[in-house]
């Protein structure tokens, strides 16, 4: 009895993720995506990127 309750926990535990843990991640995923559009798209970080590329533009060679 004992060698088929280890047998059964241990398919079970590689089973896969459920459609609850899929849920889950693709919500973080998502709030991880705005966030970091928010960050991106903001003034500083904006201004920053766009002073990066003028100054690698201008570069004399």
């Amino acid at each position: 009895m004992r060698r088929r309750w280890d047998a059964m926990r241990g398919e079970a535990a590689q089973a896969g993720m459920s459609t609850a843990e899929y849920a889950v991640g693709t919500l973080a995923a998502c709030a991880f995506a705005a966030v970091l559009y928010k960050v991106v798209t903001s003034g500083a970080v904006a201004s920053a990127l766009s002073g990066m590329i003028k100054r690698a533009l201008d570069v004399a060679l």
